[in-house]
């Protein structure tokens, strides 16, 4: 049997949005079994927002959930690393609309897990396992899900960049190879980008701290962390985004120029199917949802 998990203690940071710019300080807090993860904008009177796909805002550049008018942004990083270190409860406190961008990575995050602690509650665990393939795809961008006893990611990634090219990547996650293998990886962006996206309100709060910036040649930071920093970085986000389900997957997903507009797709197609069908289970800690159609 598995068992759901929750932090032992509550633990804070500091911290800046990546797009907003804005000072931000964040706390974690343990949280019982059945609460999910859940955002609570301190600045709003506790306005609380579940890590949920049904709640997705926007997805320019990165995830954003609302509820009403209150909002909670750049979430992907942090729910990640939750989502891959095995935490299903936990109260997020923010004094401001951004979760703190940190390094640009989920490290700063599963640092701070294992600062705070994990651990078991007295309430079984449940996974959901996908048993038809699923796919959902924009112009030349796609993403499938295909049936799988674990959780397994493959990648394609192209860019007409001397560093980046096309790169692909295939690997299970668990906890060690997501702290080992995708945590670290950083956000990335174009330097021609960067006036455009500030007109628009973002990026205020990037640097080379926080994100790996490319010129028209070269990278500007000192080095990368992976060859393929790339890649890892988007499977990162898409932990994080598929997260917002709210049940862990057992299914391979493949994605194919993939971005948070995608990922999200295939999130909100999973939750509204779970809301609207009876799961079925299949072992004492996984359920099945026995899609008989695609999703287009």
């Amino acid at each position: 049997m598995y068992y759901q998990q929750t932090i032992e203690n509550k633990v804070t940071c500091l911290g800046v949005g990546l797009h907003s710019g804005k000072k931000v300080r964040m706390t974690l807090l343990p949280a019982p079994a059945d609460t999910g993860v859940v955002f609570r904008r301190m600045d709003r009177g506790g306005m609380e927002i579940p890590a949920s796909a049904l709640l997705v805002e926007r997805v320019d550049f990165a995830t954003s959930l609302a509820r009403g008018e209150t909002t909670v942004k750049t979430v992907e990083h942090l729910l990640s690393s939750l989502y891959c270190l095995g935490v299903d409860n936990v109260v997020i406190e923010l004094d401001n609309a951004e979760v703190p961008i940190m390094d640009g990575s989920g490290s700063p995050f599963v640092f701070l897990l294992k600062e705070a602690g994990i651990k078991s509650l007295d309430k079984p665990k449940h996974y959901l396992k996908i048993l038809e393939p699923l796919h959902y795809e924009d112009g030349d961008k796609w993403i499938k899900v295909l049936p799988s006893d674990e959780l397994r990611i493959t990648y394609f990634v192209s860019y007409p960049h001397a560093l980046i090219g096309e790169q692909t990547l295939t690997l299970p996650i668990n906890p060690s190879i997501f702290e080992d293998q995708i945590a670290p990886a950083r956000t990335f962006g174009f330097l021609h980008e960067v006036e455009y996206l500030r007109q628009k309100g973002l990026t205020l709060g990037g640097s080379k701290d926080n994100a790996v910036v490319l010129d028209e040649s070269k990278i500007l930071n000192d080095h990368l962390r992976f060859p393929n920093e790339f890649v890892r970085h988007k499977i990162l986000d898409l932990l994080g985004d598929l997260s917002l389900c709210g049940i862990p997957l057992k299914a391979h997903i493949y994605v194919h120029k993939g971005g948070h507009n995608l990922h999200t797709k295939m999130a909100q197609m999973i939750s509204s199917t779970i809301d609207s069908h009876e799961m079925t289970l299949i072992d004492d800690h996984t359920f099945a949802l026995p899609l008989q159609q695609p999703l287009a």
